[in-house]
């Protein structure tokens, strides 16, 4: 179900269009592996059950990042306000099939055929959100997982989960024996004020397993803190310690239904640089471990 109606939800505000250049050169084949891409609405139509109005984010103003950032890959996935229509971000897809590869939200009972058709287009995974919801917040649905799992483990599929891993402190337990890897959005998304809880030590434990590859993405959704967001640096700093064979970089453009100042694209990466501390993990977290996972030659 669809809706035009805009009045009664929250109105994102738009991306900062001029990315600083990050201080250091940045590795060939590099990935960015957390975007959106949003609009025209009169195009695509936003779900009736959103949390938020997307600002409008074309793939033009995207690559423009990515260029000035020296970013040659990019991995688009399906926010939570188109449902499961992946139209928007397939015709992104489309446009730049090379450089682009994507992760949809799609049935539980979706089919094989389907999924083939998608993996053609370069879609490489599958997206589980249950944070930006009105119903079924905060909820894991197993039995629809174990299915969707079944259905993508041939393809060699991921499944990506946005999700607070505190909530579930037998994280490692109840995901550790779906048949796919397991992606987890946003450093696990924990508020900085809880601290490390069971939940984050599922998480760690998944990626110590090689179970699950985690992103180092929007340290703005994890505290309410200003630029540059010093609680979650103990965060990145004992992941990059504990799992670093385990993460991957994204920018999180163009940044929707943030509750802090509007971030500079390049100085999230310099804020990356910063939790890294040196360049030696480079490669594997923003080359090889992309390259593995979302099919790059």
């Amino acid at each position: 179900m669809t809706d035009t109606n805009l009045d009664d939800l929250p109105e994102c505000e738009a991306h900062d269009p001029h990315p600083q250049k990050p201080r250091i050169q940045i590795p060939a084949h590099a990935c960015d592996t957390h975007a959106h891409v949003c609009g025209p609405r009169s195009l695509f139509p936003l779900v009736a059950n959103r949390l938020y109005n997307p600002p409008q984010a074309p793939l033009h103003e995207f690559r423009h990042m990515l260029d000035t950032l020296g970013i040659e890959r990019a991995v688009l996935v399906q926010p939570s306000v188109y449902g499961t229509d992946n139209s928007a971000m397939l015709e992104a897809l489309a446009q730049d099939p090379v450089r682009l590869r994507a992760v949809a939200v799609v049935p539980f009972d979706v089919d094989t055929q389907r999924v083939r058709e998608l993996h053609a287009l370069g879609v490489r995974g599958v997206r589980c959100n249950i944070v930006d919801l009105k119903d079924g917040k905060g909820q894991l649905p197993m039995e629809g997982l174990r299915r969707l799992a079944a259905t993508i483990a041939p393809l060699g599929w991921h499944i990506e989960f946005l999700m607070h891993v505190n909530e579930f402190p037998d994280l490692a337990q109840q995901l550790g024996d779906l048949p796919v890897q397991l992606v987890f959005g946003h450093l696990g998304y924990v508020p900085t004020q809880l601290g490390f809880g069971a939940g984050f030590e599922g998480l760690v434990e998944l990626a110590r397993a090689g179970r699950a590859l985690i992103k180092l993405t929007a340290p703005y959704r994890l505290t309410t803190e200003a630029s540059p967001y010093p609680s979650v640096h103990p965060v990145a700093t004992r992941l990059l310690q504990e799992v670093p064979q385990s993460l991957m970089w994204g920018s999180d453009w163009p940044h929707v239904f943030i509750k802090s100042a509007m971030p500079n694209d390049g100085d999230l990466f310099n804020l990356f640089l910063d939790w890294l501390g040196t360049p030696e993990l480079l490669q594997s977290i923003l080359v090889d471990n992309p390259a593995r996972l979302y099919g790059y030659p």
